[in-house]
């Protein structure tokens, strides 16, 4: 019987933990002979693929989203209302993130070995205003931007061809979005292989993040594990009812009953993709939504509405900050945030999807060292149950934000067939 992937991760991580601590002992008189340099580097190549398929998977899973809705009859009202929602209650959640790690500081207090792990510190993009930000967005060249890693500025690109492509005459639009699709699709698959490999990347990163910084990097994973788990919390039991509340005049534990099923395919799943249709069911069967919107904002949502990607994304960074030593300025904060955001609508409804696009927000303020890449290694060994939270986090989001938009629609009939 083959092991599911997230127990291949554990037994990854645990050797991890075993061959870092011979190698952090001097284990054979040869800490950095040729055997500890292969399994190094296993984790240097893992990462490598992660940040091959990054730009193209954030490109086309964007251009083919946005197109979508461009090209949509309803995108007047219905689109309007679904993107206004979805934009907010990602960047509630990019918030709490933010606050809870200016709070908790769970990076704080590692010691880095810089002899060892090579550390320096990075020289971080610096921005004096709003304005610089949002020039950033512009590139001068889309292809030049590709290649030097600008990501804010190939998110707007890819925005932009998404909305000229819903305004193309049919055919020609039609096209060019079956194109994109294809692409995001093969991107999507793509992903899902390296994925499949991440067993092997976890034991060469833990193995290199215990042979050059001990443990005190992982006491610091603990707290950042405990940090996304409270706000994932805050942002599932606290902020998403009260927004029920306010829209929908009822108590938001009538819809967790009408989810349940779906909230539970997610979290065994770890895809948003992948719980969409049964979504769909608990949607139209259980709350009574129609299938006109359910099929419109739905859809939508798994592909750019990802509030607790966005909360791991902007905490991550932060958490990375604190572990080198590194104190953001409020500017460079609000790049994270702002990135987070734009980050988490590129995010794939797929497996770790936000393990790749976290490196879009690091990059955004210049965190590109090696050491970057190790402390993203150890957070990928924790990823699993992180990942499973935050997906029934995107999809508990999706259906409150299709319950409100559908009774803004003047349907009023919902949550009958449920026990009051």
């Amino acid at each position: 019987m083959k092991l599911k992937l997230h127990w291949q991760i554990v037994i990854g991580m645990v050797l991890g933990f075993i061959f870092g601590f011979l190698y952090l002992k001097g284990y054979d008189g040869a800490p950095a002979g040729w055997h500890y340099s292969i399994i190094a580097s296993l984790g240097t190549i893992f990462i490598r693929l992660l940040k091959m398929v990054m730009v193209p998977l954030v490109f086309t899973s964007i251009v083919s989203g946005v197109s979508g809705i461009a090209e949509s009859k309803s995108l007047g009202r219905l689109g309007l209302k679904t993107l206004a929602y979805y934009l907010f209650t990602s960047f509630c959640a990019i918030l709490i993130g933010l606050l809870l790690t200016n709070i908790f500081k769970p990076g704080l207090n590692v010691i880095l070995n810089e002899s060892a792990g090579g550390f320096e510190t990075p020289d971080l993009q610096t921005t004096n205003s709003i304005r610089d930000i949002l020039l950033r967005l512009i590139p001068d060249n889309p292809f030049t931007a590709a290649v030097n890693g600008e990501l804010l500025g190939i998110i707007f690109f890819a925005i932009f061809i998404g909305i000229v492509i819903g305004r193309l005459d049919s055919r020609s639009g039609e096209t060019l979005k079956t194109f994109f699709d294809a692409c995001f699709s093969l991107m999507m698959k793509m992903t899902a292989i390296i994925i499949k490999f991440a067993p092997l990347g976890v034991l060469g990163l833990i193995t290199t993040a215990v042979a050059t910084t001990g443990f005190s990097l992982f006491i610091s994973i603990g707290k950042y594990m405990v940090t996304i788990f409270f706000g994932l919390s805050i942002h599932l039991l606290l902020i998403l009812p009260l927004i029920f509340l306010f829209f929908m005049r009822r108590n938001a534990w009538h819809h967790y009953q009408a989810m349940a099923s779906a909230m539970a395919t997610a979290f065994s799943t770890s895809s948003s993709n992948a719980t969409l249709p049964v979504t769909m069911r608990c949607m139209e069967e259980n709350a009574g939504i129609s299938n006109r919107i359910s099929s419109f904002v739905l859809p939508l949502g798994a592909t750019l509405n990802m509030d607790g990607t966005a909360l791991y994304e902007c905490a991550g960074v932060i958490f990375i900050s604190q572990v080198l030593g590194i104190e953001l300025t409020i500017t460079q904060q609000i790049v994270v945030v702002f990135t987070a955001l734009l980050a988490s609508i590129g995010a794939a409804g797929i497996p770790s999807a936000g393990l790749v696009t976290i490196f879009i927000v690091t990059q955004a303020v210049g965190l590109t060292d090696n050491t970057v890449t190790l402390i993203i290694g150890a957070m990928l060994a924790v990823d699993r149950p992180l990942d499973m939270f935050r997906t029934v986090v995107n999809i508990t989001s999706d259906s409150i934000g299709t319950a409100i938009i559908a009774k803004s629609e003047g349907e009023t009939e919902l949550y009958n067939t449920l026990q009051e």
